[in-house]
């Protein structure tokens, strides 16, 4: 076995089902064996962002390791951004980048894709991963293998790997399995008799639900302990699309000033809120409409939890949630409080669409045909996103980076082989939207809703004066057929009832539809957004 099929097979072992890629020379030779050897199935793409977007994604939907590999300088660099999203949202993808030879390292020559040393790309990836290896020793690249994979797992965390372009084929031994961590038990049961007596004590008590839920697999337990306990539970913003497959008293997404006044009361006037693998960032808290004391949670996060003013360390959200299990009394309580409503029956007319026309169509679509994963940009589209039903989402909640949503719902159909919906903003789209071309090469088709109001509109809302939010129209409903698709331009509900009805009906190529919105229109969820943060700011 040599060195690329031993880090192939490790790489399957822990989780990764296929890998996202973009060929150059520093990586051709380690492109050709896992073309050849069909370990995992390859996927190319045509941009490094969609390519790290796409494994992102997979990794997220399949709670494993996504597999992003480039070549070295120009294609590693390109998917910094894409990366950098990845590590600020907790999504363990394994970053493999193609480098130069041991031999013409030495050569005291310039390399093409060189920035300023050799090493920069290793020292900024640095910055973007939570471990790092460079495979330039066969003895050692096994150990370096099994510590790189185990801490990208374990941390949920993206890693680089670099494979000089000289030592991808070396005989090289099988990657093993990195021992897990030791817990402190007594430290576990401390822990967990503390967390449940403040949970009794509180006369309000919720559970919110963060991404690291996810991406330890834990909704099914968490769903569990949440009826055992008798807590109401809710996501965040970052979290939502989480537990819709799992019995769980699932009240809606808190999103503060943005969001629904029951769901934000709920939250804010908790006196138990456990805040289990929530990232705490300013898109999940800082819009409240009563400031949250964070020393008066519950916060399971990043291998530790913080109960006022102390930590328990090397806690692991898994092991904690198995312990809260095997501990919790049976509550036996009836939880009362409502769960979210979303808009439903459209009506088909010829009058001129909205965000939210966008969201009560797919929620009719979604009662008839069953949910859909959904993949969503950012602006309106992924606050549109906020007013469908609960189903599975992926969406840069947090990071905030535009371009994820197209090539995120191609990582999804490559993962499950689920038919994805793609919700996306032509200001995104112009981004990435081009990676539709490689749907036909794969089979993928994908439904993508496209918010066109020539405009980067959610930055008009902060900024309106400014004209280089303006994009004019591109016409993409007719760019559909050259990229191998069928694109439709609605602007009224009935062509919007009646676009989805045709693309849910056909299966074999994507379907893009073409919404057209007037400017200034937002969605009801964005409205409430852009009032909150203006009042809480002071702007008018």
């Amino acid at each position: 076995m040599n060195l690329t099929e031993s880090l192939l097979h490790a790489l399957k072992a822990h989780g990764a089902q296929q890998i996202f890629g973009i060929p150059g020379d520093f990586a051709l030779p380690f492109f050709r064996i896992i073309e050849q050897t069909q370990i995992l199935p390859l996927y190319t793409l045509s941009h490094e962002p969609a390519v790290g977007f796409a494994a992102d994604a997979s990794a997220r939907v399949n709670m494993g390791l996504g597999v992003a590999a480039v070549t070295y300088g120009a294609g590693a660099l390109n998917m910094v951004n894409a990366v950098a999203a990845a590590y600020a949202e907790k999504s363990p993808l394994v970053v493999l980048s193609g480098g130069p030879g041991k031999g013409e390292s030495r050569s005291g020559l310039l390399l093409h894709h060189q920035a300023k040393t050799l090493d920069s790309q290793f020292q900024m990836y640095r910055e973007i991963t939570c471990d790092q290896a460079r495979l330039d020793d066969a003895a050692r690249a096994p150990a370096d293998i099994a510590r790189v994979l185990g801490n990208c797992l374990h941390h949920s965390q993206p890693v680089y790997i670099e494979i000089p372009r000289d030592m991808v084929a070396q005989p090289c031994d099988a990657v093993p399995r990195a021992a897990p961590p030791d817990i402190d038990d007594d430290a576990l049961d401390a822990c967990v008799a503390e967390i449940l007596a403040r949970l009794k004590h509180a006369r309000s008590p919720v559970l919110m639900a963060g991404v690291e839920v996810r991406r330890f697999g834990l909704e099914d337990k968490v769903a569990q302990l949440s009826r055992r306990l008798g807590l109401p539970v809710v996501t965040s913003f970052m979290g939502r699309g989480l537990l819709v497959h799992h019995d769980a008293p699932l009240i809606g997404t808190y999103m503060g000033v943005a969001g629904l006044p029951e769901v934000t009361r709920l939250v804010e006037e908790s006196d138990g809120l456990f805040l289990l693998g929530e990232i705490l960032s300013d898109t999940n808290f800082a819009v409240s409409e009563q400031k949250i004391d964070l020393r008066k949670t519950i916060q399971a996060l990043d291998g530790q939890v913080t109960l006022g003013y102390h930590t328990y360390a090397e806690i692991p959200l898994n092991a904690l949630v198995d312990r809260l299990l095997a501990t919790a009394p049976d509550a036996g309580a009836t939880i009362t409080a409502q769960r979210q409503s979303f808009p439903r029956n459209l009506v088909s007319d010829d009058a001129t669409l909205t965000p939210t026309d966008i969201a009560t169509a797919v929620n009719d679509l979604m009662a008839v045909h069953g949910k859909m994963p959904i993949a969503a940009d950012m602006g309106d589209c992924l606050f549109t996103a906020m007013e469908i039903e609960f189903t599975p989402l992926v969406a840069p909640g947090y990071y905030a980076t535009m371009g994820y949503g197209v090539p995120a719902g191609l990582g999804i159909q490559a993962a499950t082989g689920q038919r994805p919906l793609i919700l996306v903003g032509d200001g995104a789209f112009q981004m990435t939207g081009w990676e539709l071309g490689n749907c036909r090469r794969y089979g993928w088709d994908p439904i993508v809703l496209l918010f066109n109001n020539a405009s980067w509109e959610m930055l008009r809302t902060f900024q309106p004066e400014s004209s280089f939010n303006d994009l004019g129209h591109w016409g993409y409903a007719e760019m559909a057929a050259g990229l191998g698709g069928h694109g439709v331009r609605v602007g009224t509900r009935a062509e919007l009832k009646a676009a989805l009805d045709e693309a849910i009906a056909t299966r074999g190529q994507f379907r893009l539809i073409e919404v057209t919105l007037p400017r200034g229109v937002l969605s009801a969820t964005l409205q409430r957004f852009v009032v909150g943060v203006k009042r809480l700011s002071g702007a008018k």
